[in-house]
C-alpha cells in the first residue's frame, strides 16, 4: 500500500500526524508491510506547520504518480482551488484503481477534481457551506463523520480524520488490525460514518464512562441475550430515565443503537475470524434469526454478510435470494 501524504506550508501539525500516526502503525506493529506513508509537497520542498516546527524530509509531486492512497489531510484556510496539475494527477490515481482521501478541509481539493460530483462528501462543519457553494454539484453531508463511496473518501473535522483513517485500515486489512492498531494509539476503534459505512459506535474506555463502564463491558459480553434497556437500567442501578440520558452523554448515541453497533460489530469480527455458518453468528450475536442477522448487516454495511467474508477470506460468497437481502430496522 502505497500512501502519500499531502503537506503545505501552515498546515496544523495534528492533520499531517492523523494519517501518519494510524497507517504509520500498521507497519510498527507487524500488522502489515509497505503502509508506511511518505509526505510529498507541491514544489518537494519543505514547509513550516502552523506550530511552528518545520518538515524537511518530503517528496514531490512524483510521489502521488504511483500512490496507492492519496491522502489530504487538510487544505489552506483560505481555500484556494486546486491547480490542474493537481487535479489530474487526483483524476489519475482514481483511474488506475487507487483511492483519495480528503480529510477535514482536505476534502476541498478532492471535490475540486469533480470525482464527487453526483455523490455525497463531508467536510469540517465550519466549512461545510463554503464547499457545498464551490460545487453545487455534490451534496454535502454536515452532520456525517465521514464518507465513503470505495474509491474516494471523505471526513469530518479534526478527530474524524482518525476515524477515516482506521476505517481505511479496516477495509483492506479486517478490524482485528484496525482494532489493534486504535489500541495501540488509545483510541476508540469504531465510530458511526454514515448510512453504509464499515463504522461503528465506539465502545467508551470504562474509566471514561464512569458508572456505566461495568454495564457496558457486561452487554459486550453477553450480546446473545435479548438486552432491554430496562435490563441495563437495573444492572446500572439507574431509573431507565437517567440511565438513558446517561448513556447518551457517554455514547454519543441510544442504547438500543448502541447495542445494534455492538451485535454488528462482534458478527464482523466472526465473520472474519472463524468458519461459524451465519446461524451460529446470528445467534452469537443475538440476533433473532439469520433474515434479522442479514437484514440488519445489509442495512448497515450495504452488503451481505456472506460478502464481506468474502473479502477477507478470498472465498465466493454463497449466493442468496434478494428478497431475504432487503434492509431493515434495527433489532435490539
Amino acid at each position: 500500500m502505497r500512501i502519500a501524504v499531502h503537506a503545505f506550508d501552515g498546515i496544523t501539525m495534528f492533520h499531517l500526524a492523523a494519517p501518519l500516526l494510524v497507517f504509520g502503525e500498521v507497519g510498527r506493529q507487524g500488522i502489515a508491510g509497505g503502509w508506511d506513508p511518505t509526505v510529498w509537497t507541491d514544489d518537494g520542498r519543505g514547509i513550516r506547520t502552523a506550530e511552528g516546527p518545520r518538515i524537511e524530509d518530503v517528496g514531490g509531486p512524483d510521489v502521488l504518480a504511483d500512490a496507492d492512497l492519496a491522502v489530504f489531510p487538510s487544505w489552506p484556510a483560505h481555500l484556494p482551488p486546486a491547480d490542474a496539475g493537481l487535479i489530474s494527477a487526483i483524476r489519475a490515481t482514481r483511474e488506475r484503481g487507487g483511492r483519495v482521501a480528503g480529510l477535514c478541509r482536505g476534502a476541498f481539493p478532492v471535490v475540486d477534481s469533480g470525482l464527487l460530483d453526483g455523490r455525497a462528501a463531508v467536510t469540517h462543519w465550519g466549512a461545510a457551506d463554503a464547499l457545498q457553494r464551490r460545487r453545487p454539484e455534490v451534496q454535502v453531508d454536515a452532520a456525517a463523520l465521514f464518507v465513503e463511496h470505495g474509491d474516494v473518501l471523505t471526513s469530518a473535522g479534526t478527530a474524524s480524520a482518525i476515524d477515516a483513517c482506521l476505517h481505511i485500515v479496516r477495509a483492506h486489512l479486517g478490524s482485528a488490525a484496525a482494532t489493534d492498531v486504535a489500541r495501540s494509539l488509545v483510541v476508540a476503534p469504531y465510530r458511526e460514518g454514515g448510512q453504509a459505512q464499515y463504522i461503528a459506535r465506539p465502545v467508551p474506555e470504562s474509566a471514561h464512562a464512569g458508572h456505566l463502564g461495568s454495564t457496558l463491558d457486561w452487554a459486550l459480553a453477553n450480546l446473545d441475550r435479548r438486552l432491554s434497556v430496562d435490563d441495563l437500567a437495573a444492572r446500572a442501578g439507574m431509573s431507565r430515565r437517567h440511565f438513558t440520558r446517561r448513556f447518551a452523554e457517554v455514547t454519543g448515541t441510544t442504547p438500543a443503537r448502541w447495542i445494534l453497533a455492538s451485535r454488528l460489530d462482534e458478527a464482523r469480527r466472526l465473520l472474519e475470524t472463524t468458519t461459524w455458518t451465519l446461524q451460529r453468528i446470528a445467534t452469537a450475536c443475538g440476533f433473532a434469526s439469520v433474515v434479522t442477522f442479514r437484514q440488519n448487516f445489509v442495512a448497515a454495511y450495504a452488503t451481505t454478510p456472506s460478502s464481506y467474508r468474502a473479502r477477507f477470506t478470498g472465498t465466493a460468497p454463497t449466493a442468496r435470494p434478494m428478497s431475504s437481502e432487503l434492509p431493515a430496522g434495527p433489532r435490539s
